[in-house]
């Protein structure tokens, strides 16, 4: 089993987390937004069907908790897989625009 590879791409207004594993010709996913200096928005989580069962979204979802930290940016939970795995762990309140489990 191959490991999950995971990048950060940013445009001018927006960027994602990717999760590549080799030997998938498929990507997995956490689009945001910078709604304001200092914050972005995690908006959408998708991972296909040829990377399930892996653990691809809590890879994706530990990378950007992991980037916030060593940025210092808070994220806005939009989607709901962030605003699910936020609700289970609130230790990580300091990373996030909202308490767990409120609505942004």
């Amino acid at each position: 089993m191959s490991d999950i590879v995971i990048t950060r791409e940013d445009g001018p207004q927006k960027g994602r987390y990717v999760a590549r594993i080799e030997g998938i010709p498929a990507e997995g996913e956490i689009e945001f937004t910078y709604p304001r200096p200092g914050i972005i928005s995690a908006n959408h989580t998708r991972v296909p069907e040829a990377m399930g069962g892996r653990g691809v979204a809590g890879a994706l979802l530990n990378f950007m908790l992991e980037d916030a930290r060593k940025t210092g940016f808070k994220i806005v939970p939009v989607c709901p897989y962030v605003r699910g795995q936020y609700a289970k762990h609130p230790e990580w309140s300091d990373l996030f625009t909202t308490k767990p489990g409120e609505d942004p």
